[in-house]
C-alpha cells in the first residue's frame, strides 16, 4: 500500500511540476487531486490495520485470562504466565533485594554502585588514571575486580568514565582505592 502511495505522490509532484512549466492550471488540479486519493489510501490502510490489530489484541486478553485460570495447578502451586518471564537484565520482583546494601553481583549482571564519599568523588573526577568498563554494563572498575573475570574489557580514563555516566562498582570499590592511592601520593 506504500509503494502505491509514494508512486501517486510521486506523480502528484511531477503534475505540479508540469502546472508550474505550462502555467497551466489543469495540471495543479489533477496534482491536487492525486494528492487527495494519496491521503485517502494512507487514512483507509491506517483503518483497516487498527480494524486488524483489534482482534488480535481482543484474543491476546482472552488467553491471557485463560492463562491466569491456568496459573494454579491442582496442587494449589502458582505458574508463572508466559508474559511474566524475565531476562537476566531485569530480575523478577524480590530476586533483585537492595542493591546498595549487597555489593555481591547480581545474578548474571552488574555488582551495585560503590557508595562513594564525596571527597572521593572530587578527587577521582579530576583524575585520569586508568580503570576499565565492560560492554553493555554501567559500572567502572579496577582492573584487578574479581567480577571482570574473562569478560573484555574497554579502558578508559576514571574522569572519561564518569562524564560518560559509568559508575565504581561496589566489589572494588574504585572511587575508594584510587582516591586513597592519590592521597598517599600527595
Amino acid at each position: 500500500m506504500l509503494y502505491i502511495v509514494l508512486v501517486l505522490v510521486l506523480a502528484a509532484l511531477g503534475l505540479l511540476v508540469a502546472a508550474l512549466i505550462t502555467a497551466n492550471s489543469l495540471w495543479a488540479w489533477i496534482s491536487i487531486g492525486v494528492s487527495v486519493v494519496a491521503g485517502l489510501l494512507l487514512l483507509f490502510d491506517l483503518l483497516r490495520r487498527r480494524k486488524k490489530r483489534a482482534p488480535v489484541e481482543e484474543s491476546a486478553d482472552d488467553s491471557a485470562e485463560d492463562a491466569s485460570d491456568e496459573t494454579e495447578s491442582a496442587e494449589g502451586e502458582e505458574k508463572k504466565p508466559e508474559d511474566a518471564e524475565q531476562t537476566v537484565l531485569m530480575p523478577a520482583t524480590g530476586e533483585l533485594g537492595d542493591a546498595e546494601d549487597t555489593p555481591e553481583p547480581q545474578r548474571g549482571g552488574d555488582p551495585g554502585e560503590e557508595k562513594s564519599a564525596p571527597e572521593d568523588v572530587a578527587i577521582v573526577s579530576e583524575l585520569e588514571t586508568e580503570i576499565v568498563v565492560v560492554d553493555e554494563y554501567p559500572r567502572y572498575h579496577v582492573t584487578s575486580c574479581e567480577w571482570l573475570e574473562t569478560r573484555d574489557t574497554i579502558p578508559l580514563g576514571i574522569g572519561e568514565a564518569r562524564q560518560l555516566g559509568f559508575t565504581p562498582c561496589a566489589l572494588c570499590t574504585p572511587d575508594a582505592e584510587i582516591a586513597g592511592q592519590h592521597r598517599e601520593k600527595a
